[in-house]
């Protein structure tokens, strides 16, 4: 699906941070079959993920080496400093204070009152991804928290977002909605994951084939979190790349994405 703007509340971009600059191009490049090429200097290095010769995903140099890798999630709002304003009045921290980015655009990064880590995007000549829902661009968003309340107030104040809870055999899924369209999930944290383990965001993107996708990770150097799994939507795993930093590859089921 190609995307030439995005309403605010949603949804919009995604990037990482890595060591390593020529081990992330090759890896993400080989899995998602992205155009990438070093960043400007003036740019710190940032590299534009291109896919069909479009921006669909962003890698840059690692800034802080204490924070272990990310695939940060950006929201797009109509006004950063304003939203950072109510992020904090809310019960948010800033972790990265308004800023320009060039003339691609303004951004802020804050953590709501779980821990989760939420980038803040207002556009100026880059929109975000020019594609989703397809296979090599990102699909969904995902918050694994440790209180779902708390969350759940936070983002529906902050993004006027509606949340709508499903019951999954006694599982409960918080899918969150923008003017009745589904724009991002959330899940209480499961049983088994390590206390020591922070709320966080998570990033789907799509694949052709998601076994194959998981197949293709581990021939990169990266490494399957969890076995693939059908839901609903599709066919997903959790895989981890060579910085074990994680996200999911999904094929979605048909009808879905568009």
């Amino acid at each position: 699906m190609e995307m030439t703007s995005y309403k605010p509340g949603t949804p919009s971009w995604v990037d990482i941070g890595l060591p390593d600059m020529d081990a992330a191009i090759a890896f993400y490049g080989g899995l998602f079959g992205w155009d990438i090429e070093p960043g400007p200097p003036e740019a710190g290095g940032y590299a534009m993920c291109l896919l069909r010769g479009r921006p669909v995903a962003g890698i840059g140099p690692q800034m802080n080496p204490e924070i272990p890798p990310y695939w940060a999630s950006y929201v797009t709002v109509a006004d950063v400093a304003a939203t950072v304003a109510a992020a904090t009045a809310a019960g948010g921290s800033v972790l990265v204070p308004t800023m320009e980015v060039m003339s691609a655009g303004v951004m802020a990064i804050v953590a709501d009152p779980t821990g989760g880590i939420i980038s803040l995007w207002q556009p100026i000549d880059h929109i975000g991804a020019h594609i989703v829902n397809e296979p090599g661009t990102f699909c969904w968003n995902e918050l694994m928290t440790d209180d779902v309340a708390a969350a759940t107030a936070f983002y529906t104040g902050l993004f006027g977002w509606e949340a709508a809870v499903h019951d999954n055999g006694g599982e409960h899924y918080t899918e969150f909605l923008l003017d009745g369209r589904s724009t991002a999930g959330m899940m209480a944290k499961p049983a088994g994951v390590p206390a020591e383990m922070p709320s966080m965001w998570t990033v789907y993107f799509t694949v052709e084939d998601c076994d194959a996708a998981v197949a293709k990770v581990q021939e990169l150097g990266g490494a399957p979190i969890m076995p693939a799994m059908d839901i609903p939507q599709g066919r997903f795993a959790p895989v981890a790349d060579p910085f074990g930093a994680v996200f999911n590859v999904m094929a979605l089921a048909e009808g879905m994405g568009t």
